[in-house]
């Protein structure tokens, strides 16, 4: 018993706590938008992901996590598993509005996608931090390289390109932690700007060049792809400072706000609590993130400190490209607010994490 309160000690509860916090302005809003929809099987699900994922946080906590820096076997195991997992999409995923990316499992989706982003930054924190004094060899990079290549090209195909950028902020931003060397960072960058090009020209589907010209171009088609932007933009702006109320602002209870659940949640926090609540979550987010990378900074060698560092990348690639979406600064390509918006997969993928984090804090 003792022991049980000593490890509960060591945890992080400043992180703990902006964490629950977080979750709970998202069940907020949640419970707000069923309002006006009259079903409320989203918020009731998102309780009951909350608790799974708090849950795992806790036991997953209590596991050394040696067991990943020591095994190399393991995390290729779960690595191979994640793009069976994805290959499986293309068989036996149903197909939701023209894309194949969750298993359905009952009442419940079961997103692979998620999996393979802490799968991804554990098996980079594991490569890296055996070859930190050899990164001026460009083969290390190239060979990481191979590692998320694999599951880009299947996501790519689903297709889902949010998940792709994430995954290419992932490697990146390790590569950087790792120390990688100016130089190959800028041959780096020039052979992305040349794959980007390839890409949109033979690559990207109709669907998502018109989102990115809708974001360059609203004016072009502001009834269609410009839509969502937009609305997100007039929400906002009609929040104030202490926003609409519950089940009060016009844009998220009448439908003129898509995905007010997910993509979109930011902005109908905005309008329905106002500037207040949207300081308080950007201030839940900063203490969130600072506490991260307190973590990060003190941990005494290489893999524990990558893999908090992939992980600190995630979560701020997704909070800046969710929030930069609603406020019309970054095209939409379907990223969620961690820890805020309605999705099963992500908020318990990223308790998973957060328990990793934990037990790396408290076995110091």
């Amino acid at each position: 018993m003792s022991s049980l309160l000593l490890h509960l000690k060591r945890l992080d509860w400043i992180l703990i706590v902006s964490a629950l916090l977080l979750v709970s302005i998202g069940l907020l809003s949640l419970y707000s938008s069923s309002l006006g929809r009259e079903d409320f099987s989203n918020f009731k699900k998102q309780i009951f992901f909350f608790l799974v994922g708090f849950f795992l946080m806790l036991l997953i906590s209590f596991f050394d996590w040696r067991i990943f820096s020591e095994n190399s076997s393991l995390i290729l195991v779960l690595y191979f598993l994640c793009l069976a997992l994805l290959i499986g999409l293309f068989f036996f995923a149903p197909e939701i509005r023209g894309v194949k990316s969750w298993y359905k499992l009952g009442r419940f989706s079961f997103d692979p996608i998620e999996p393979t982003k802490i799968v991804l930054i554990l098996l980079l924190a594991k490569y890296f931090s055996k070859r930190h004094v050899e990164m001026y060899k460009i083969r290390h990079i190239l060979l990481s390289g191979l590692y998320i290549l694999a599951p880009i090209i299947l996501i790519f195909l689903h297709p889902d390109f949010g998940s792709v950028i994430l995954l290419l902020f992932i490697w990146i931003g390790i590569l950087l932690i790792s120390g990688i060397k100016i130089r190959h960072f800028l041959i780096l960058s020039l052979v992305f700007l040349l794959l980007f090009s390839l890409t949109w020209t033979y690559f990207l589907i109709d669907y998502q060049k018109e989102r990115v010209s809708a974001f360059l171009f609203p004016q072009i088609d502001p009834l269609g792809q410009a839509w969502s932007q937009t609305q997100a933009k007039i929400a906002i702006g009609s929040g104030g400072i202490l926003g609409q109320g519950i089940a009060g602002g016009s844009q998220t209870q009448y439908g003129f706000l898509p995905e007010p659940q997910t993509d979109f949640i930011f902005a109908a926090i905005a309008e329905e609590f106002g500037l207040c609540a949207v300081g308080i979550l950007l201030f839940l987010f900063v203490l969130f993130f600072w506490r991260i990378l307190k973590i990060a900074l003190k941990s005494e060698s290489n893999f524990p400190r990558l893999f908090v560092g992939g992980f600190a990348i995630l979560i701020f690639s997704q909070i800046f490209i969710n929030i930069g979406m609603n406020l019309g600064l970054l095209p939409v390509i379907g990223i969620s607010l961690p820890l805020v918006s309605y999705g099963g997969s992500n908020l318990i993928f990223t308790f998973l994490g957060l328990g990793i984090l934990q037990n790396i804090k408290a076995s110091k």
